[in-house]
């Protein structure tokens, strides 16, 4: 999977799309989390791709969130994105606003952890320490139990997107929480 568009374009088009910092901050999280994801996942050479997919993922969303993972394709031609990914980013949608079906590991890993890493953000803001550093697993499962806490964030696509992966929910969670400490203070110096 070869990104045929460079790390700071992708960011410009971004930028140029979302203006409002928690969709910034939404998107350069998940975008750390694929590269931990690749890492981990044994495709080590395909990080950066990975993170793109993740950094661009909601590139339509706000100006367009009713046609989300729609008109991404247009704009995302705009600095000529691979299919590959194209395809990732409509198949992160996939049963909500999308019936592009995630295939391949990077694109299970992106349906779920798009979600989750809004519920882990929740849970973290709720910490003394603000942060997910110190958050264990255990917490975080009362949190997933909570319907009423950020309520916003699916449950059953973070169910899905762990069967997907033929994941435990668990394994899930947990796996989640290390890809976002992994890249939580680069994230919040991004932010500054």
């Amino acid at each position: 999977m070869n990104a045929n568009i460079t790390r700071e374009s992708a960011l410009e088009l971004l930028k140029k799309y979302n203006k409002e910092p928690f969709h910034i901050k939404h998107a350069l999280t998940v975008e750390g989390c694929m590269k931990y994801f690749a890492d981990l996942l044994g495709y080590a050479s395909d990080a950066d791709f990975w993170g793109l997919c993740g950094l661009l993922h909601d590139v339509d969303f706000e100006n367009w969130p009713d046609e989300h993972c729609k008109k991404a394709p247009e704009l995302l031609s705009e600095i000529n994105c691979s299919d590959a990914l194209v395809r990732a980013v409509c198949s992160h949608g996939y049963g909500i606003c999308s019936d592009v079906k995630p295939e391949h590991e990077m694109e299970k890993v992106l349906f779920a952890v798009d979600e989750l890493t809004g519920l882990i953000g929740a849970a973290a803001r709720m910490r003394p320490s603000g942060s997910c550093s110190d958050m264990e697993l255990s917490s975080l499962k009362k949190k997933f139990k909570d319907k009423k806490f950020a309520a916003g964030c699916s449950r059953d696509v973070i169910i899905e997107g762990a069967d997907m992966l033929g994941w435990e929910l668990d394994e899930l969670l947990s796996k989640s929480i290390d890809a976002m400490r992994s890249c939580e203070e680069s994230v919040n110096n991004q932010m500054k």
